[in-house]
């Protein structure tokens, strides 16, 4: 079922185009991962799915429903990081909390959810005190109010230490196994590689790519290290080198290295077979959500 849907969604500030006919869907129970360069046109993209902006054209909605006209009824099942929030004055964590609660009409204990996040003992702490990174982990809290059908995160590990980034990621694939639908932007590439089932990438307000990353590296036939373990090393590797899926080969001790593109394992352990090398074992560095990005959003 479909969650989080957009059509032909653009945003225009005068001559400057933000968003590009955007077409998006999110199914139910997917971790998605929004990803593009700063000014690739990620938090507009959000802010009208939670209708803080209205797009110059095309829709979106949420669960079937429109954000411009269906806000309380969305917001009540959606639970949001947004990017760059403030916390109230003299308001504790605690605070924060319980008015997450009741202003989405939803029933949970504020004790419980700000314990899940490493906050109990800091709970009834004035919040504008925290670190960005306990701000982090209650706003982490908020959304989690109320077991929602959809996190919305907008760069939600912004401030987090090591500890926190692993909480984060425990919690998203925990809501995940539940059934939740989890979107969200965040520049931490490893990250996003950890967690997420699909990803679509931004640039310059068009979506250029959206599928599994494993698909992605095969689309791109993006290269990948081969470690292949050996009997020997042969005197002579040119045969292997001179593959047309190869682009280098280096030699470490018992273990011969080689740079080629994703698929071409059979032929390169052929090879080696035919030089007597004799294969023992191998294994597969294949290229990084880093790589991908990379290549999706290089200047045309």
């Amino acid at each position: 079922m479909c969650v989080l849907e957009t059509e032909n969604l653009s945003k225009k500030y005068g001559n400057t185009t933000a968003l590009e006919s955007l077409d998006l869907r999110v199914e139910s129970g997917e971790v998605f991962g929004f990803l593009g360069p700063n000014g690739a046109g990620k938090s507009t993209t959000i802010n009208i799915l939670l209708d803080l902006i209205r797009p110059t054209s095309g829709t979106a909605s949420i669960f079937g429903l429109n954000p411009r006209e269906d806000g309380p009824a969305i917001r009540r099942r959606c639970g949001v990081i947004p990017d760059g929030c403030t916390m109230m004055p003299n308001w504790t964590g605690r605070d924060h909390v319980e008015f997450e609660i009741a202003s989405r009409g939803v029933d949970d204990d504020p004790t419980a959810l700000l314990e899940r996040v490493g906050l109990g003992d800091d709970a009834d702490r004035v919040a504008t005190t925290y670190s960005r990174g306990m701000t982090q982990r209650l706003l982490l809290a908020m959304a989690l109010a109320g077991d929602p059908d959809l996190m919305i995160l907008d760069e939600p590990s912004t401030g987090l230490d090591p500890n926190g980034v692993k909480l984060m990621q425990e919690v998203v694939r925990e809501r995940a196994d539940r059934g939740t639908t989890v979107f969200f932007s965040s520049h931490l590439l490893a990250q996003v590689e950890a967690v997420c089932d699909r990803v679509g990438i931004l640039r310059d307000g068009e979506l250029v790519a959206v599928d599994a990353i494993d698909s992605l590296r095969s689309e791109l036939q993006t290269e990948m290290t081969m470690r292949v373990s050996v009997e020997r090393v042969p005197d002579d590797l040119t045969a292997l080198s001179a593959l047309e899926s190869v682009s280098a080969v280096r030699t470490a001790d018992e273990t011969i290295l080689v740079e080629c593109v994703d698929g071409a394992k059979v032929d390169v352990l052929t090879t080696l077979e035919e030089l007597g090398a004799d294969p023992q074992d191998f294994d597969v560095e294949s290229a990084s959500l880093q790589d991908i990005f990379a290549e999706y959003t290089a200047a045309k």
